[in-house]
Formats: C-alpha cells, structure tokens, sequence
C-alpha cells in the first residue's frame, strides 16, 4: 500500500508565517492599548490633584502674594532692572563718570596698608639692612641662598613681590630681601628698632700710645667703644615733684653728737630698694643734701631712687628715673657734692656728666695735653668741696698717675706722680680737698698736697701684703694739719686684712722721729688691725662722723663686718647668718636725718644679683 504525503507549497508557508506575525503584533497592541488607557486614567487623576492645588494658590491673598515679591522677586522686576542698569552704565560710558583713574597702574600700586593718624611710609624709602650693625653674619643668613630659585608668578601670594609683570625667577637672597620689604611696608618699623638699627658715629678702633702699659691695661685698646648718641632726661624737679621731702631739714636736737654704744649696734631692716637690677651694682652711693640714691653696673645703666622719708609712702623707695649709655658698661657713678650733677664713667676714654636741674648729659672726650697717660676714665674721685675731680691714669712701670681736673671748666689743672711697685691700688680726698691720700699696691701711702702740688709725706703701711683699698673717716681737732683733718685711715690688703690707723695722735705726739718735710712717722704701727676678713678686702667705708666702718669683701658670701670707733671692735650682734647680703659689690652710708626720727644712719649694701638692701642704725 502506498503512502502519500502532503506537502504545502513554500508560498502557502511564508503566508501562514506572515499571518503569525500579524496576529502577534495586533495581540500586543491591543495590550498596548489597554496600558496607555491605565495611564490615561492616572493622568487624569494626576491633573485633577494639580487642578487643586492651583485652585489652592488662586485662593492665596494678595498681600502674601505681594510679600513674596518683594522678598524672592520676580522675573519682571528682574528684567526691567537689569534694563536700566544697562541704560545706566551706557549714560555713564558717554559721561565719563566711570573712569577712576587706576586704569592704567600695576597690581602692586593698588595694595593700601593701614596706618595710625601721622604715620606715613612710602615704600620707596625702604631700605635694606646689609651690615645690621654686627661684625658676625645674621643667624638667618645662609650660603645655600644664592643657589635657591624661586618663581614670583608661578604662586599666587608671591606676585605681590614683583617689581615688574615680567619679573618671576630671583635668588634666595633677593626673594628674603624682597619678602623683608613687604613686611615693613604692611608692618612699619616701631622706633626702639630704628635706634637699635644705627650705626655708631665711630667704629671701633685700637689706640695705642708711647706709653708703656701693664698686661692688666693691655685690654683697655680693644673696649674703648663710643656711644652715638647722648640722652637726655627730665629735669630733677620734675622728677621729685611727688616726693614727700625734696631737701634734708636738720632734726631737732641734730647739733648735739649722739654717740654710738660699742659691742652691741641697734639696727633694723627697712623696705628694700624695689626691683632687681640687670647685672651686678658695681657703685651706690647718697647725695648730700636731696633723699637720692645713686646705684649703676655694667648694664650701662643708671638708676636714681628716691629714699621714703616716712614709712607709710605707698611705695618705698621708688624710681625717679633711669639713664642707659649705650655701649659704655659703667664702672663708677658719683654725685657731685653740693651739686645736682652725676659723673659717670666707664673703661673708655671719655665720661659723661648728667645734670639733674636741666636734665641735659655732657660728654668729655678727652683730657687735653695727657691722653697718652690717661687711656681709661673708669675710676675717678670726687673732691668735698665738689671743686676737683682726681682721675686714676694708666699704671706706669714702677709708678702711677693721678690726673686733677676742675670740675667748672672740666680742663686739666694739675697731676701727682708716684713711685710704688706695681701702680697705685686706690686713693682718697682729704675732708678739706686740699689733698690726696694714694696708696701704693706695695703698701707705701703717699700724702700729697694738691695746694702746694708736692707730697708732704710718705709713710708704709704695717705687714701691707698687695693692698687693695684705702678710706678716710672722721675729723681732728687740728685745723691746720698737713696732711688733712681726717682722723682715722684704714687699708685693706688681698688677705683681708685691715690695718686702722689714728692720725690725731701722730699730729698729737710730736717726740716721734719726724723731721720739717716728713710731718707723721715713716713706719707707724696702726692703731688697731681687723683679721675678720679671710679674702681680700674690696669695700671700706665710714660713717658721716667717723664713728663707724664698714669692711667688706666680695670675694665671698656674707664677708661683711661693722667696726666700731674709736673703740676699733666689731659689733657682734650684725650681721649674723640669717642676714641676706650676698657677694657684696656696694657698701654707702646716709645720714638719718634723711628719715628723722631717732634714725642716726642708712646702711646701703647691694650684692652681685643686682639686690639692693636698706638698714637703719638707731
């Protein structure tokens, strides 16, 4: 049996496919159809949500709507002012209103620093500090600076430094210089800077001499600097204008001479003088006539208090003022007695005098006919009489110099020589500043007579082993004494011993061998000789009458002992070992009418630490 099979012709088939494909299509169309009918619907509701809402709006008020203008705006109000900013910038175009000027300057020329009223500083003027004063190079400087690149214009904040547009790559060194002038130029220079910065009128310089100087002195050429400018200060009446007592009046009962009991010293401690000094007080010393105190030390600075007449002034002692020589560490400072002027000097051949009426400062550069001898100014006495001013010149070979000059005129009037071995140690006015007192390192004292400028005596101290110091004290009753009216004299030596001596009672015993020319004895024995002292003696001083003494040594802690005269003990009850007095550089005494009361003197004593400490001797 056969079979048969059917086949469909390849037209029939593509028609059958095509039919599929049509039918698929509508069946998707219709499900297109009824999605976008879904959508529809969804619009609608959407837009009927949003019909409301601008029927929500319609119903807000006028006056909110008006507000929200005025605080948002409006694209109106936005356009119309934009148009007649348009319409305004052109009428001013047309005016030239609109030119300020500055087209035409560089970046740097519109940068404006704020100043105080009166201040100006013109960038022009700036200069730079190439030497800053200094024989060594500034820390900050460095070598590596002139191999360092820097480009101006590469960083923004940089491009204020340039000088001109085109100006980018500088050096290290320049880009310092260049950052130092825009500082100055936002920051002015105050004016303690400017003066620091100035160079002094003379630069250092080493002097030399034909005179044959010690090794101690060889360092005087190589410190003497000169100041550049002298300062002036108020006057003295300015400065005491709040002082309680300007002049010491006498105390009732004054004339009558209160005598000091031996063995046993009523003292008591008062306010010290306020503040602490910079550096070791190397010279304190009263005035005679006004409550000051004088005190000065290497810091080149002079301070002036005022000593508290009473204990209830609200602050004790205070500072009247200070004085600052630059470049000049002093080494000693004096009143001038009966007077209101200062002598200050420093080792330097020039020193200076401070007038406390005009507050005016005189320089003295030289003395005239004698600098070869006189190459340091920094130990000079002052007579009594505040007439003289004896001036200890360079140590010679085998001998020393004192130089006399007059105060009035400031101009050399005579000199004293001495021979002694190793120069001249220290010496002293007599009270009636007829004459000296020079005391030879050797331990040879020279009296010299300033009216008849010759000596008079000469006489050798007792067991002398390197004397250091001298002092007079007290008075005699021998007006017409060849050697002065002073009745005790004490020399102190480099092993602290202290050697007194009672001159009344040379003038008082003339069967001693002295002949016509040599009024005291060549070797007299001292009166009284003080080991307390186990280092060499620094400091001597007396009382304003001669009834006490003080020897110090700066040497050593607390090396500080009260003599009595003419008893010639030490008082046993002061100091003691709670009494803080330091290394001792400064030793003075006042007279008590300066505070009245039963007060009969101020002891003064400062130390290393720049301390000054106030007791009273009652």
């Amino acid at each position: 049996m056969s079979t048969k099979t059917l086949s469909r012709p390849a037209a029939t088939l593509e028609t059958w496919n095509t039919s599929r494909d049509s039918r698929q299509t509508e069946l998707q169309v219709r499900q297109g159809s009824d999605n976008e009918a879904e959508l529809a619907e969804d619009d609608s509701d959407v837009e009927s949500d949003l019909g409301d809402g601008d029927e929500e709006e319609e119903a807000k008020d006028e006056d909110e709507a008006e507000l929200e203008r005025l605080v948002f705006g409006d694209s109106e109000g936005f356009r119309e002012n934009l148009k007649n900013f348009s319409l305004d910038s052109e009428k001013d175009d047309e005016d030239g209103a609109g030119e300020t000027g500055l087209e035409g300057l560089d970046d740097a020329a519109l940068f404006v620093t704020d100043l105080a009223p009166g201040e100006v500083v013109c960038p022009a003027t700036i200069t730079d500090d190439e030497g800053h004063g200094s024989r060594h190079p500034p820390a900050w400087e460095d070598s590596d600076d002139e191999r360092l690149v820097v480009s101006l214009a590469a960083v923004p904040r940089l491009r204020k430094l340039r000088l001109t547009e085109a100006d980018d790559l500088v050096n290290g060194k320049e880009y310092s210089k260049r950052l130092r002038r825009q500082f100055e130029l936002l920051t002015p220079r105050p004016e303690w800077a400017t003066h620091a910065s100035q160079k002094p009128a003379h630069k250092r310089r080493r002097l030399s001499g034909d005179v044959s100087s010690s090794d101690e002195e060889a360092g005087y050429a190589d410190d003497m600097d000169v100041d550049d400018e002298i300062p002036n200060t108020a006057p003295l009446a300015k400065l005491l204008q709040d002082a309680q007592t300007l002049v010491r009046e006498p105390e009732k009962g004054a004339g009558k001479k209160r005598k000091i009991r031996p063995e046993t010293l009523d003292i008591q401690r008062t306010k010290d003088i306020p503040g602490i000094q910079p550096s070791a007080i190397t010279s304190l010393s009263f005035h005679s006539t006004h409550p000051l105190l004088l005190s000065s030390g290497p810091s080149s600075t002079l301070y002036l208090h005022h000593l508290a007449s009473s204990p209830p002034a609200p602050t004790p002692n205070p500072l009247l003022t200070s004085l600052h020589i630059h470049g000049a560490p002093l080494s000693t400072t004096a009143f001038q007695p009966h007077s209101t002027r200062i002598f200050l000097s420093a080792r330097r051949r020039f020193f200076h005098i401070w007038d406390l009426e005009t507050g005016q400062v005189e320089k003295i550069t030289r003395v005239y006919g004698h600098q070869h001898e006189q190459r340091s100014m920094e130990r000079f006495k002052l007579s009594p009489d505040g007439k003289l001013m004896g001036l200890l010149g360079s140590a010679r070979k085998g001998g020393g110099v004192i130089n006399i000059l007059s105060t009035a005129t400031l101009q050399w009037q005579s000199q004293v020589r001495v021979e002694s071995r190793g120069g001249i140690a220290e010496f002293c006015w007599w009270r009636d500043s007829r004459g000296l007192c020079i005391a030879g390192k050797n331990g040879e004292i020279s009296e010299c007579s300033v009216a008849e400028q010759r000596i008079v005596a000469r006489w050798q101290d007792e067991g002398a082993v390197g004397t250091t110091t001298l002092a007079l004290g007290g008075q005699h009753e021998f007006v017409k004494s060849p050697i002065g009216t002073d009745r005790w004299i004490s020399i102190g030596s480099s092993s602290g011993v202290v050697n007194i001596y009672d001159r009344r009672a040379w003038l008082a015993e003339p069967s001693k061998p002295t002949t016509i020319d040599q009024p005291i004895p060549t070797n007299p024995p001292p009166t009284k000789t003080l080991d307390h002292l186990t280092t060499p003696t620094s400091h001597l001083a007396f009382s304003h009458d001669g009834q006490m003494m003080i020897m110090a040594s700066k040497w050593k802690r607390d090396a500080l002992r009260m003599v009595h005269l003419p008893s010639c003990t030490v008082f046993k009850n002061w100091p003691t070992d709670k009494t803080p007095l330091g290394r001792i550089t400064g030793v003075a005494f006042c007279e008590g009418s300066a505070v009245g009361g039963d007060v009969y003197a101020v002891v003064a004593v400062a130390n290393e630490q720049g301390k000054i400490r106030v007791w009273e001797v009652r």
